[in-house]
């Protein structure tokens, strides 16, 4: 109520019509009209406190934004401390899988070694095998031709002989093989 008849009176006192007439410290001049609203005005907010008030509604307002900057900060903090541990488990996880590849490639490397090895083994078998084939391949040709020289040598033997010698001859030849195998077996 005070301040609306505080207004009113500011309001119904200076009026266009009394402007800069008169003496300064009077109603009709309008700036000491004005000059007085001024200070009425002043002194109804000191009355009612709004500077108070206002400097509360200030340092609240700073206190919450000082609030959100200290969670800001915090929070700002743990991400930074999350990003570095997320980076350490990386680079770990990073190393473990390169140890991984590099175990992967030792083993792939012996693996290929004993492959290797196990090849040459298999191979030296087999050619040991095909040489051993050659040999008796070529012991059972040599036999062969051995027999078929001696069948021949037989042969031609017998024949010459039996174009040479007698039948008195023959038998003679006969008798002394008889007692020569005789002798031998007994």
């Amino acid at each position: 109520m005070r301040n609306i008849l505080a207004l009113a009176l500011t309001f119904g006192a200076a009026g266009p019509a009394l402007a800069a007439e008169g003496p300064f410290l009077s109603l009709g001049n309008t700036d000491f009209v004005v000059l007085l609203a001024f200070l009425l005005f002043v002194g109804i907010l000191l009355l009612a406190k709004v500077p108070g008030l206002l400097g509360n509604q200030l340092d609240n307002r700073a206190a919450a934004i000082q609030k959100e900057l200290d969670e800001a900060r915090a929070l700002r903090e743990e991400a930074q401390t999350i990003l570095a541990s997320y980076e350490r488990k990386q680079q770990e996880v990073q190393a473990q899988a390169d140890q991984i590849v590099a175990a992967a490639r030792d083993e792939a490397a012996r693996a290929a070694d004993v492959a290797k090895a196990d090849l040459e083994t298999s191979i030296a078998r087999r050619l040991a095998a095909a040489e051993e084939q050659i040999a008796s391949a070529e012991a059972s040709a040599v036999k062969e031709v051995r027999d078929q020289a001696i069948s021949i040598a037989v042969a031609a033997a017998d024949e010459v002989i039996s174009k040479q010698m007698t039948a008195a001859e023959a038998n003679k030849l006969i008798d002394a093989a008889i007692a020569d195998v005789d002798a031998k077996l007994h």
